[in-house]
């Protein structure tokens, strides 16, 4: 008994060692037609049709990483950032993020302060809501509320 206790605590420590890592996601076409009948296969799976793993943007001391994309080309995703540059009558003014408060995307995102284009941040100069996307240029860009909600009350009348 004293040794299977033993085991399971050495097993246990083993546990937290190991690194889990996600199975691919893959951007394919349907398996089945609109009948319901299969499809027949056009091929092997290629490269391009693999999508990325997500990495989500947390407030902390600005931390980015650079992929590689078709063609070459390069994206920056931000992971952590704690600064965002906001809009304020055609002029941009750094702000610190304080926190999350509301997010559309998903309402876990709040309780994890994470940010997307669309969320609701709360900086040093008020409510902002974002404007960029974090995952795809590196940076957060934001509009004041009363700002974003006074032009959208123009376009409307217009």
């Amino acid at each position: 008994m004293n040794l299977l206790a033993s085991q399971a605590r050495s097993f246990k420590h083993k546990i937290k060692n190991i690194m889990v890592f996600e199975m691919s996601q893959w951007n394919l076409k349907s398996n089945r037609k609109s009948t319901g009948a299969l499809l027949t296969k056009h091929g092997k799976k290629t490269k391009a049709e693999r999508n990325r793993d997500y990495l989500p943007t947390h407030i902390g001391a600005k931390k980015t990483k650079k992929i590689r994309t078709k063609g070459g080309g390069q994206k920056i995703v931000l992971k952590l950032a704690d600064i965002a540059n906001i809009i304020i009558d055609g002029k941009a003014q750094k702000a610190k993020i304080i926190t999350v408060k509301e997010n559309r995307a998903d309402p876990h995102y709040v309780r994890r302060n994470i940010i997307t284009k669309g969320a609701v941040i709360d900086t040093d100069l008020g409510k902002a809501r974002v404007t960029s996307r974090p995952g795809q240029t590196g940076t957060i860009n934001a509009i004041l509320i009363k700002d974003y909600v006074e032009k959208a009350v123009k376009t409307k009348k217009a």
